[in-house]
Parts: structure tokens; C-alpha cells; sequence
């Protein structure tokens, strides 16, 4: 047994009870074959609520300070994270985001699915916010398809991403499968990225409900 199924057999059913899942669109997720699941990002338990919920493991880019930490709390979070998927990376570093491109695209071509939160960072107020190319650039780099997802309520249950979380329900919604292969080859072309990475957010708006704003979460923050 792995230790993401066996980290999933032990604590998935006291997560289900904690967070009591409801699941739509969960066809739409290829059996096989690389993946990319892009979705928003209300809070920090987003990235344990997806793996719950799909059948296959999904990778993930995290910040290295959580598998870096002392001590038996560290070395459990470390154990904890690295077996549910998530990939450390030194995302501030000046060459993070080329470093986390680079990961996603290993693990796409190593036929696995591959999570990303196009918007960069968690939404400081709740609302969807412009994605990043990244999005686009793995996906025309790769061929993999694009599957859209919307977390809903888990923002409620861990308000500002901070904190142990309360018992509640959220939704998980899975949209089709989006592919891009009329674009091929154009994974250079910055107008190609843009329209790729809007019609993805564009999906990502319609399962979550939440409100557009047309600018990038980090500079929301900074302005707050």
C-alpha cells in the first residue's frame, strides 16, 4: 500500500466526517493519462479536500517551510504532505516560478495528474481572481487536459486560511475536460496564454459562482 492510500484509508473517513464532501462532476476526470485540475483557492485546507475526493492522487506545488519544519511536528507534516502529494519548491526564490512550471511539467509527463491554483496565491476577500499563465503554458507544453474545479464553503470552515478548521460541509465541483491542441506549438505566444488561461477561469467562475475581478490576487493584497 502507498502511503498516499494509506494516509487516505486512515484519515479519509474522519475527513469526510469533518468536511462531509459533496462531490459533482467527478466523471469529467480522465481514469488515465497526465491531467492538470486548475481551480481557485479560498484557504489552506483546499489542497487536503482535493485529494479526498478524486480517485487518483493529485501533485500539487507547496512552499517548502512545510516540510522543512523541527522535530516530531515537523517531521509529521513533512510525512503528511509529501505523501498526499504535495512537491516542495522554493516558490520566493528568483527562479521559483520557472522551478514550479518545470515540476508540473515532470509530473504531467510522467502521465499523473498535476494541481494547480492559477491565481497564484489564496483569495483575500473570497472573490476569483485573475489566473497566471502558468496554466496555459503547462498545458501546451504537455497536451494534458484541463480539468476546471470550484471549491465551495471551505473559506467558511478556516476563515483566512489560518487555524484549525471547524466541522462543515463544502463542495467540490469538477468541470469538463478542456484541451487546447488547436494552440500547439504557441506556448510562447503571450496573447495565446492570455485566452487560454481566461477560458480556463472563465470555467473556473462558472462552477464556483464567485464574483471576477480582472487583477492579480498578490497586487489585491498588496494594495489592501
Amino acid at each position: 500500500m502507498s502511503r498516499f492510500a494509506f494516509i487516505k484509508a486512515v484519515l479519509g473517513p474522519i475527513m469526510r466526517l469533518m468536511f462531509r464532501p459533496q462531490v459533482e462532476g467527478a466523471e469529467h476526470i480522465p481514469a488515465d493519462g497526465p491531467v492538470i485540475m486548475a481551480g481557485n483557492h479560498l484557504t489552506f485546507i483546499d489542497s487536503i479536500v482535493l485529494p479526498l475526493v478524486t480517485k487518483r492522487q493529485v501533485f500539487f506545488i507547496g512552499k517548502d517551510e512545510y516540510v522543512t519544519g523541527k522535530g516530531i511536528k515537523g517531521r509529521l507534516m513533512a510525512w503528511f504532505f509529501t505523501g498526499v502529494g504535495m512537491i516542495p519548491v522554493d516558490r520566493d526564490g528568483a527562479n521559483g516560478g520557472v522551478a514550479a512550471l518545470m515540476t508540473g511539467r515532470r509530473v504531467l509527463e510522467e502521465g499523473k495528474v498535476f494541481g494547480i491554483y492559477p491565481e497564484g496565491t489564496r483569495s483575500p476577500d473570497g472573490r476569483l481572481y485573475r489566473g497566471r499563465t502558468g496554466i496555459a503554458r503547462l498545458t501546451l507544453m504537455t497536451g494534458a487536459p484541463v480539468v476546471p474545479f470550484a471549491m465551495v464553503g471551505t473559506d467558511k470552515l478556516q476563515p483566512g486560511g489560518r487555524g484549525m478548521p471547524r466541522p462543515g460541509r463544502v463542495t467540490v465541483r469538477f468541470g469538463e475536460a478542456m484541451e487546447f491542441s488547436r494552440y500547439e506549438g504557441m506556448d510562447r505566444d503571450r496573447y495565446v496564454l492570455r485566452a487560454v488561461t481566461d477560458s480556463v477561469m472563465a470555467e473556473v467562475m462558472r462552477l464556483s459562482g464567485q464574483e471576477y475581478v480582472d487583477m492579480y490576487a498578490t497586487k489585491a493584497k498588496k494594495a489592501a
